[in-house]
């Protein structure tokens, strides 16, 4: 045993990496299986990424040659700020791919379906403060545990942050409440806009053609031909994404002040999320900065797409396994109050999404793939938009998710705020 731990000694960088491609490559095993036609798809990368971060904390795994060097003690282990890096690289990767698809169509789409986009975050995310609500009302539960299931069935970083600064000293119950609905709330989400396509039958042909953007081609054909003066850096358009990167960064960092306290207080900012799906909507649809061309060869988008989905999903699975097994082993409430708050989290889940898909289909006769799209949005999860698109098989979809994405991250953010000052 000692001759195999000499033998085989991977430095940190290699036992992350090594982690990372393990679980990518179980992962995508896993979410090829499919049970009358419905899969995890890439998400499947997610609960194996959840498995392993609850293995690498197992104790006896320090015992063992050569796994020994994947134990992780805790969640302020050097290990998860890797993973936790990795995981927002991914995200970066996949919201700028996103915004740099949707961009040249998307404000025409925002235009036409504003009136239904914007009402359709505000119904999910209503919805879901409502249920988070009537849940920290429970003897017992109270307003910490409450808004950290509402971030965590809704899958929102801002939110969570913004609910742990409001706990103060009892943050860690918005840790564990985040920990517990997390999960599912990835998962829960991947089903659904897989599930609804099948249980209403839908024709994915002529579903694909009502998204699609009317003259597509001809605006197309424009674009192409008034690029053909524009200066690219590469060919690719690497550079290009690196500057919609920087720019998009930079524009999430911004901070804007919710209370009197001024910065000192509760801030509000787009983050690594909405900062780079922003920018990288305006540069795509302008399609230039002077005489610098800002399109990205689609191909190259489409590969960074699913790449920062997958570097997304292991760095938060892992995080959340952590998370997950930390948080319940600190907790003193027991067992009971893992299954209260994974209830809640699985109902905070499920309710937005079918009273959101309810009125957009019956009330603003949304198409389904808008319908699903703005969902995604409406939910802030990532993951599923990325399921979508594979469902749908055409990018337009991304349109819907952009378009409702901003105002449920505000609201959201908003609403675990009041939870924790309210109730």
């Amino acid at each position: 045993m000692e001759f195999i731990s000499k033998l085989i000694n991977p430095g940190s960088a290699a036992v992350v990496l090594l982690g990372a491609f393990f679980i990518t490559f179980l992962g995508y095993c896993l979410g090829r299986i499919s049970i009358k036609g419905v899969s995890l798809g890439t998400a499947g990368v997610f609960l194996v990424a959840l498995l392993f971060g609850y293995l690498f904390t197992l104790p006896g795994l320090q015992n063992i040659p050569v796994l020994s060097k994947f134990f992780i003690a805790d969640a302020s282990a050097s290990a998860m700020d890797s993973y936790g890096f990795i995981g927002d690289i991914g995200l970066v990767l996949f919201v700028t791919a996103v915004g740099s698809i949707a961009g040249p169509n998307f404000f025409r789409d925002l235009k036409k379906n504003a009136k239904t986009y914007l009402p359709m975050g505000a119904i999910i995310i209503v919805i879901g403060a409502g249920v988070a609500t009537a849940f920290a009302l429970i003897p017992g539960i109270g307003s910490a545990f409450a808004s950290g299931v509402l971030s965590g069935a809704l899958t929102s970083t801002p939110a969570f942050s913004a609910a742990k600064e409001i706990a103060g000293e009892n943050s860690a119950m918005v840790s564990l409440g985040q920990a517990i609905s997390y999960p599912f709330g990835v998962v829960g989400v991947v089903l659904f806009v897989q599930i609804m396509p099948k249980i209403l039958r839908a024709d994915m042909a002529k579903e694909r053609a009502l998204i699609a953007a009317p003259a597509k081609n001809a605006e197309t054909k424009t674009v192409e031909k008034k690029e053909k003066k524009r200066f690219d850096i590469d060919g690719f358009g690497f550079a290009a994404f690196g500057l919609a990167v920087v720019f998009g960064l930079l524009l999430g960092s911004i901070k804007i002040p919710l209370t009197s306290a001024g910065f000192g207080g509760s801030c509000f900012s787009l983050g690594m999320t909405g900062g780079p799906l922003i920018m990288a909507l305006v540069l795509a649809h302008f399609g230039h900065i002077g005489p610098l061309n800002m399109r990205v060869n689609t191909q190259v988008l489409k590969i960074f797409r699913e790449f920062g989905l997958v570097l997304f999903l292991l760095g938060a699975g892992v995080e959340g396994g952590v998370q997950l097994v930390q948080q319940i082993q600190n907790s003193e409430y027991g067992l009971m109050i893992v299954l209260y708050g994974f209830i809640a989290g699985v109902i905070i889940t499920l309710i937005p999404m079918v009273v959101g898909y309810i009125f957009a289909r019956k009330v603003c006769k949304l198409p389904l793939l808008n319908t699903l799209g703005s969902i995604t949005g409406g939910m802030t999860s990532t993951p599923a938009l990325g399921t979508l698109i594979a469902v749908a098989e055409t990018d337009d979809v991304a349109g819907a998710y952009a378009s409702t994405y901003p105002i449920a991250l505000v609201l959201v953010v908003f609403a675990c705020q009041i939870i924790g000052i309210v109730c």
